[in-house]
């Protein structure tokens, strides 16, 4: 019995050594088999790799189990037999615990295998995050698809996330992370995904854990030019990639000795940035008269060498910055040198392509807090899964968010948990959200009693506590200025006299986003139909003109050059040439001296609203001077006859070079972007360099000018205005602009802030982006980006004009500005600092790929010079 005893104690004791060693050599490494019941041999040692896998079930919130058909089966492993399906709601997402200053090796698996008798393969999106990914397209890969990507993640939590894009119902089979050496694969702070990984070896099963430390998947890979040599002995593979020893000890010449050794591959994308990882070891004796030496050449150009591989004992080539292939069709070939005996040879080899994931994630400490939130009163919601706040369409119910500019991580700024069963008391964990503004927890049955820090909370505006059973006293910090506080329906909440003479006048509303955005368009709708009713496209309710002695009191000790109407008469060859004609009256062409070029706007006498936008136009033109605003030359004011000289602007407005009205060029998407910056910086001016501040309130594509080096500049100022500073002014100002692109809470409020601005210039983004009307017969220009951005192709929503001649990243950042400048809500909106900053990075990317293509750009623009047009009269 004894030694029957020790006998088990000796097996137990192996065994568990044997599991420590799996585990420590496992170190860091999740393998998950989806749709394995965590109660099912869970977690188990897959055979063939040795690797433990597990279940799912504790790593993901819904979805359902389900096994693929025998007949599908075949010689599949284990971990691809169950799959996990997500028939509910949009995005379902896995949490990992991974380490944000590690980059990891992520793979998923997807194979349909017919597991619900429908016979219907899926299609649908996986993102990291907040950013997509991959498409999985099951229709195209019938046997099943693989992704894998090489990713340092930005927290301590990574979201992997399957969003549904049609009917079809998302599923996977396997999701493995596996930490990977920092050292190595550094990429400028992008992703890589995995285009191909290939040993050089005629046959054999692919190599993977335990031949590979980072559980990497080396394929098998040969060509009929290629003769393979081994070897027998070990191959050190110690350097910081750790090729498999076993890819090491086989490698392919070509067969002519005298010919390269030729890798090639392709892409669907033309534009498709690679990294490549070249593994070279030398497994031959040499003789002494023998050498190996070569030459590296990618698409023809010389890319390294000469190189001379190490005997037994691996060397790798990489690229330090992505390149690009002529067409998609790369081509990498080593060449022996002249003084080479030997062709060359190779191993292994890796090849990468750069994915960028431009948008930031939620606040890390947002993150945290809502996450504690929903633990705190075990909420479940379907579409509580993944980031918070982004992508915007795949918001969290219930929250609203500052979603400005890409690279700044968004912020929770509402919290509505009305009616949503809550119990117990008031989360501790809100008082972590520090940019909330609204907090909705109406309707709930809420107990205890209102907690202190709610008052403290500097950026809470509106606090919503009516219908739940809190009690105590109200505290003295809720009664601060500028808090709203509802309290009605909690019978055992005391309120004092004070507070609630505070409360007494205050009138609930519903804090509903979808209400809210409903209320938006809406308004825009009623908007619409008046201003259809309207000849003119620019609107001003004004008073009647004011008296001729203002504009006299305007001009006075003023150092701007004054021309009598006479030298009007004369510099503009009694008014000849016409360039425009608006409200304010007619704009001519003129010169001064013969030599200096000008627009003149002349006041027309019939003219109802010119008036107050000449004095207006004047007022601010005396005091501003910026680059990017177009220059006030003189003026004349004699008798009834009022005019402004301004400095020309020969190519005329932005408007018409995105059309190409009136024989003007169509303009590429680098200077489209510059011109985008000019016209920023001239407002952010407006906006900041002013005092007091300046809102131009008719931000669109013909209010841009352009000169002969298409430099923009604003023009038009006839409804700009002073505002009060900070975030927003109180003064209620009549509505001004344009159809189309109208702030609609600036015409809900009439509250005038430098955020109407922004909206119009999201627009003017917009059109210049895509050369679409602002307004067609059937919706407004930001529902049509906004549908089409849902299907995820830029291709779809830039200017056709354009001829795919764009960095797609820039593209898409420009896109994402666009509609976070456009946004119904002007809280959501960036500051023109913030979009400054954005399209310079914007710029820097096309300038990338511009310089990639030795700076030639495929449809070169041909400027033309034309002096048909000055500043815009409306």
């Amino acid at each position: 019995m004894e030694s029957s005893l020790v006998l088990w104690l000796m097996l137990i004791a192996t065994l568990a050594i044997f599991h420590s060693v799996q585990s420590q050599d496992q170190q860091g490494f999740i393998s998950l088999d989806c749709g394995l019941p965590a109660n099912e041999q869970s977690p188990y040692i897959e055979t063939n790799t040795g690797l433990n896998f597990s279940s799912d079930a504790t790593f993901i919130q819904g979805g359902k189990t389900g096994k693929i058909q025998a007949s599908s089966v075949g010689r599949l492993m284990k971990p691809y037999t169950t799959v996990r399906y997500f028939p509910d709601g949009t995005r379902n997402c896995y949490s990992l615990n991974v380490q944000s200053w590690r980059r990891h090796l992520i793979r998923a698996t997807f194979t349909y295998g017919n597991y619900d008798g429908l016979n219907i393969q899926p299609v649908f999106d996986l993102y990291l995050g907040p950013n997509r990914w991959a498409t999985i397209d099951l229709e195209t890969m019938v046997n099943g698809s693989l992704v894998e990507i090489l990713h340092k993640p930005t927290s301590n939590s990574l979201q992997v996330c399957l969003v549904k894009t049609g009917k079809t119902i998302p599923l996977i089979s396997t999701l493995e992370l596996r930490p990977v050496e920092n050292g190595c694969y550094i990429s400028n702070s992008s992703s890589l995904n995995l285009h191909h990984r290939s040993n050089l070896i005629k046959s054999g099963s692919n190599l993977r854990y335990s031949n590979d430390t980072y559980d990497r998947v080396w394929e098998s890979y040969f060509k009929m030019e290629w003769n393979q040599i081994s070897t027998t002995l070990d191959v050190d593979n110690s350097n910081k990639y750790e090729p498999p020893k076993d890819a090491l000890k086989v490698s392919a010449t070509p067969t002519n000795a005298s010919a390269p050794l030729t890798i090639e591959w392709s892409s669907a994308n033309p534009d498709a940035q690679y990294y490549l990882y070249a593994h070279f070891a030398e497994i031959q004796d040499l003789q002494a008269n023998q050498t190996r030496e070569f030459n590296s050449f990618w698409n023809g150009e010389l890319y390294h060498g000469p190189l001379t591989p190490p005997k037994l004992s691996v060397t790798t080539l990489f690229s330090k910055s992505p390149r690009t292939c002529d067409g998609g069709k790369c081509s990498v070939q080593l060449i022996r040198t002249n003084i080479s005996t030997l062709p060359p040879l190779l191993n292994a080899y890796e090849v990468y392509t750069v994915i960028k994931f431009p948008q930031s994630e939620t606040e890390e400490t947002d993150v945290s807090a809502i996450r504690s939130i929903a633990a705190s009163y075990a909420l479940s919601r379907i579409n509580w899964q993944g980031d918070p706040c982004v992508p915007q369409r795949l918001r969290w119910d219930g929250l609203n968010c500052t979603n400005t500019v890409v690279s700044i991580p968004p912020r929770i700024t509402t919290l509505n948990l009305s009616s949503s069963g809550l119990t117990g008391t008031i989360a501790a964990a809100i008082q972590s959200l520090t940019q909330l503004e609204i907090l909705d927890l109406s309707n709930n049955n809420l107990t205890g009693e209102v907690p202190e820090f709610l008052g403290n909370m500097q950026s809470l505006l509106v606090i919503n506590l009516r219908g739940n059973n809190l009690n105590g006293s109200l505290p003295q910090a809720l009664q601060r200025k500028g808090l709203e506080l509802f309290v009605k329906g909690n019978p055992g909440l005391r309120v004092s006299d004070s507070s609630r003479k505070q409360l007494k006048n205050k009138v609930s509303v519903p804090i509903v986003a979808s209400v809210a955005s409903a209320a938006v368009v809406i308004t825009v709708l009623v908007l619409f139909l008046v201003f259809r009713k309207k000849r003119s496209k620019t609107v001003e309710d004004l008073p009647p003109p004011q008296s001729t002695p203002t504009v006299n009191d305007t001009f006075a000790n003023n150092n701007s050059r004054k021309f009598t109407y006479s030298e009007v008469i004369k510099m503009t060859n009694n008014f000849q040439r016409v360039l425009g004609k608006g409200g304010f009256g007619m704009v001519y062409h003129g010169s001064i001296n013969g030599s200096e070029q000008v627009a003149v706007k002349l006041l027309s006498q019939s003219s109802t609203q010119g008036y107050k936008e000449f004095k207006a136009e004047v007022d601010l033109l005396l005091r501003v001077h910026h680059t990017n605003l177009v220059s006030l030359v003189g003026y004349c004011f004699e008798g009834h006859h009022l005019a402004l000289i301004y400095e020309f602007m020969p190519n005329g407005d932005l408007k018409q070079h995105l059309s190409g009205n009136e024989g003007r060029s169509i303009i590429n998407w680098r200077i489209r972007l510059q011109i985008a910056l000019e016209a920023a910086l001239g407002l952010e001016y407006l906006h900041t360099g002013c005092t007091p501040p300046m809102v131009h309130r008719d931000v669109k594509t013909a209010n841009i000018l352009l000169d002969e080096s298409f430099k923009a500049k604003l023009a038009d100022f006839g409804l700009s205005r002073s505002f009060q500073g900070g975030n927003e002014s109180h003064e209620l100002t009549v509505i001004a602009g344009t159809h189309g692109y109208l702030d609609p809470e600036y015409v809900c409020t009439r509250r005038l802030a430098e955020k109407s601005d922004v909206y119009g210039y999201g627009v003017v983004l917009l059109e210049m982006i895509t050369n679409q009307p602002v307004i067609s017969e059937k919706c407004h220009i930001t529902e049509w980006v906004g549908s089409t951005l849902k299907r995820g192709d830029i291709t779809n929503i830039m200017d056709p004009n354009l001829g795919g001649a764009y960095d797609s990243n820039s593209a898409w950042r420009a896109v994402e500005l666009a509609m976070a400048c456009a946004d119904p809500f002007s809280s959501k909106r960036p500051t023109m600092s913030q979009v400054i900053s954005e399209l310079k990075d914007c710029i820097v990317c096309e300038n990338s790929r511009i310089n990639n293509n030795g700076g030639l750009e495929p449809q070169q623009m041909s400027i033309v010079l034309d002096t048909s047009v000055g500043p815009g009269a409306r």
